[in-house]
């Protein structure tokens, strides 16, 4: 059985030391997102990264920030309402349907979340079929390495294990981006 995040912990996923370690503005620009992307920020969590994406897409962007904790998704839908933004909607998932029409997302944004799901691969497809084609995927995982943060080093994902995963889903130009020393991340087209 795989690690599931406890809702419970949702005060650990916004910290100094979280934001020095994975600091979201620059991770998201590192990955590749850019103004006027329809973003996908699948397992959002309290908006980490949605919030700072908001402002990187712009107003001819959008983001669909996706749960499958209706508590996450109120957290989210609060500080879209304290900070007036408009171009953040939240959708309630399940985790092999994310309820979005196909290819309707250029940028699909998994972060923290694949090591969490039951069936990897069925998640990956789900999540290919939502990407438009000329639109991509990026994923921030933990290393597989033992750190004080972070799950279990069983429960984590190899990263090269992860890039034969995408390669045999047909995903393309697969690239490994540096997120220091406890995360990786990588970026693939559709």
């Amino acid at each position: 059985m795989t690690h599931k995040f406890d809702v419970k912990n949702k005060h650990k996923l916004d910290n100094a030391k979280r934001r020095e370690m994975l600091p979201p503005e620059k991770t998201l620009m590192d990955l590749g997102l850019q103004q006027g992307d329809i973003m996908a920020d699948i397992g959002c969590g309290i908006g980490y990264f949605t919030i700072p994406a908001s402002k990187i897409i712009g107003d001819t962007g959008k983001i669909f920030a996706m749960d499958i904790l209706p508590e996450m998704l109120q957290e989210v839908e609060e500080k879209v309402k304290e900070n007036n933004i408009s171009n953040i909607e939240t959708v309630l998932t399940g985790e092999n349907d994310l309820k979005l029409q196909d290819s309707e997302v250029s940028f699909a944004f998994i972060s923290t979340v694949l090591h969490e799901a039951e069936d990897k691969e069925r998640f990956l497809k789900e999540i290919k079929k939502i990407i438009s084609p000329k639109g991509k995927i990026a994923v921030v995982e933990w290393q597989k390495i033992n750190s004080e943060f972070g799950p279990p080093i069983e429960h984590r994902l190899d990263k090269t294990d992860l890039i034969n995963m995408l390669d045999i889903l047909g995903f393309s130009n697969i690239l490994s981006i540096d997120i220091g020393e406890n995360f990786y991340g990588l970026t693939a087209y559709k």
